[in-house]
């Protein structure tokens, strides 16, 4: 099943697209105010794959946000190339409620695309467990990407970021 999503927005403007989504999330946050010190910005990921054989593709760059709402929550949009090396794009928010020793714990929720074996490449939805590392400038989130049978491999993954001050 697809979401119904038109080809444009899929095609050339997917950024654009996300961007606006990310933008609206946190124009309807209760603290909307922006302030630029709560935004990170990332190349895409570094993915370690379980499943080593299968030939593909560990570093996946791309241009992602992530826009820290409080110390719990954090909305993120992105566009980058995935480990089946086609254009993924993703949205979503990230729940961290737990601290332990400096490192936020939690999930993101989120829908992605591009996939070729999930979903014909259509959006999907995502729960996956992260930790989170922020310091003054950089950050580090690492997400545990599950298996979904013959449809994506799992994988860690590293999400180097950098938050504009």
């Amino acid at each position: 099943m697809k979401l119904p999503v038109p080809p444009d927005l899929v095609l050339g403007s997917s950024l654009k697209a996300l961007s606006l989504v990310l933008l609206c999330t946190l124009g309807s946050a209760a603290k909307a105010e922006f302030d630029a010190s709560r935004l990170w910005v990332n190349a895409g990921f570094y993915s370690a794959h379980f499943d080593t054989n299968q030939g593909l593709r560990n570093a996946n760059p791309g241009i992602g946000f992530e826009y820290r709402i409080d110390d719990t929550w954090s909305a993120t949009a992105g566009r980058f190339r995935n480990s089946n090396n086609a254009n993924s794009n993703y949205v979503g928010a990230y729940y961290q409620p737990w601290t332990w020793a400096g490192v936020k714990l939690g999930m993101v929720a989120g829908a992605f695309n591009g996939y070729p074996n999930a979903y014909e490449g259509g959006w999907f939805p995502a729960l996956i467990p992260t930790a989170s590392l922020e310091g003054q400038h950089w950050g580090l989130n690492v997400a545990l990407v599950p298996p979904l049978k013959d449809r994506l491999y799992g994988a860690v993954s590293f999400q180097l970021k950098y938050r504009l001050r």
